[in-house]
């Protein structure tokens, strides 16, 4: 028997789960970024009717002349979700015509390393006047255990005109209920190996209607959904997620630096260990973390067990580990530069790569942002390259307002830095044309020159 057969639904339900099934529904998406906009395409494409709200008129503008602002999201797309009914608005009253609407905004972290809701905070405010009777919400953004029913839900019953509640664990109401969920993204950016709706989607409601609403409607995108028991089950999924990738990232970087200090290269270690077919899986070292999900996520839950009278121990290691990790790649440049007699005060850097990770258009928390900082503060004259990035301007941590530049003469600069492993580059061509190569990457793995310094 499924678990839907065993969900007592209200009338007010089975009509939003009817549509939900048949994919007739029209569904609002808040947040049109990284996650927002490739999950509006998803549903899009499967025939359901998708409205993105964002309060970013540029992107709204953007996207309804059929353009995009994320690189690996070409045009067509947006424009064959045009054709099929997608539109995308910074009015959010049109969210009372919606049957579901799934909230994707940041989370990021303050100075003091604390949890910045404001944006869930402030999206649950402009969302709430607009609720209907029987509407599903669905919050998406990554954030500690309790945040859906400690603070987002309050906000949609206290600020709806309606006078609605959100439905409880006890007595189905046949009227004057909504309905909510979390349900964690897990969009891996330039990641080609595994299609989008072949990740499983994790589900947790309130209660069990709107567990079962919010994962049929994604089992309309993705191959299946993964019911848990709670919003917090859900929210310490993601986040479980995230610290099994930071701690081990920790643990590699870690042991890098005492692979160099050894005279061993780290990842051919890695390479050999990854052929035990069991009881191992691969982390790969590098010049710090970057991305919305790993720098941050941690954190959010070390925040909250402090609450509980709880320190967590690994969390707080694997971060002091991983953030030591652009210090170590400005120590190599120095030692780089010194071999050439040369200081690091006054030198002329050329830095590869101000993406996060390989082959994507994201800055998001990107080491080479410290790295630049660290290195100006050394004295140190940086310029950089990446296809991505025409220009890098400012964002909530950095005011950098610089331009890419070309790949010419290479030799003019004392050091070429290699922060991101674009495969656009020709690495051996790089080598070859630079005074020196400091490669925190790998990405001259099976390079052999003098000029080049592995950290």
């Amino acid at each position: 028997m499924s678990t839907q057969s065993q969900v007592v639904l209200p009338k007010i339900a089975q009509v939003r789960m009817a549509r939900l099934e048949n994919r007739t529904a029209k569904i609002g998406v808040i947040g049109l970024g990284y996650v927002g906009l490739p999950l509006s395409l998803l549903l899009s494409e499967a025939g359901f009717k998708v409205t993105g709200f964002d309060i970013d008129t540029k992107k709204v503008t953007d996207l309804e002349a059929g353009r995009s602002y994320i690189f690996r999201i070409p045009a067509e797309e947006i424009q064959s979700a045009r054709k099929q009914g997608f539109k995308a608005t910074a009015d959010f009253a049109g969210l009372s015509d919606q049957d579901a609407i799934i909230m994707c905004v940041p989370t990021p972290l303050t100075e003091h390393r604390e949890p910045d809701l404001s944006y869930v905070e402030n999206t649950a405010k402009a969302a709430a006047p607009w609720l209907q009777e029987g509407q599903l919400v669905v919050l998406e953004s990554t954030t500690y255990p309790g945040t859906t029913e400690d603070l987002m839900i309050p906000i949609l019953e206290a600020e709806n005109r309606n006078g609605l509640k959100v439905q409880s664990q006890g007595a189905v109401a046949e009227h004057g209920v909504f309905y909510v969920a979390f349900s964690p993204e897990r969009e891996d950016p330039g990641n080609t190996t595994v299609a989008r709706h072949n990740i499983p989607k994790v589900v947790g409601g309130h209660e069990e209607i709107a567990t079962e609403l919010a994962a049929v409607m994604y089992e309309g995108i993705f191959t299946r959904s993964v019911r848990v028991s709670s919003t917090r089950a859900a929210e310490m999924t993601k986040l479980l997620e995230n610290i099994y990738r930071c701690v081990n990232i920790a643990l590699v970087n870690e042991l890098k630096v005492l692979a160099l200090k050894m005279g061993m290269d780290i990842w051919e270690v890695i390479d050999a260990a990854a052929t035990k077919p069991f009881g191992f899986h691969p982390f790969y070292p590098g010049p710090g973390l970057g991305g919305h999900c790993i720098p941050i996520d941690p954190f959010y839950l070390s925040w909250k067990a402090k609450e509980y009278d709880f320190n967590t121990r690994f969390i707080e290691l694997a971060g002091e580990v991983n953030e030591a990790m652009p210090a170590h790649v400005v120590q190599y440049v120095a030692k780089g530069l010194n071999q050439n007699k040369k200081a690091l005060n006054g030198s002329r850097i050329l830095m590869l790569g101000m993406a996060y990770k390989k082959d994507i258009d994201d800055l998001r928390e990107s080491p080479s942002l410290t790295v630049i900082e660290l290195l100006r503060e050394q004295g140190a004259e940086v310029q950089y390259n990446d296809p991505y990035f025409p220009t890098v301007g400012r964002g909530r941590h950095y005011n950098l307002n610089m331009t890419c530049t070309p790949l010419d003469d290479l030799g003019q600069y004392d050091c070429v830095l290699i922060m991101t492993d674009h495969t656009d580059y020709d690495y051996k061509d790089i080598v070859s044309k630079s005074k020196l190569v400091v490669d925190s990457r790998n990405a001259t793995k099976g390079i052999k020159s003098d000029k080049i310094v592995r950290c």
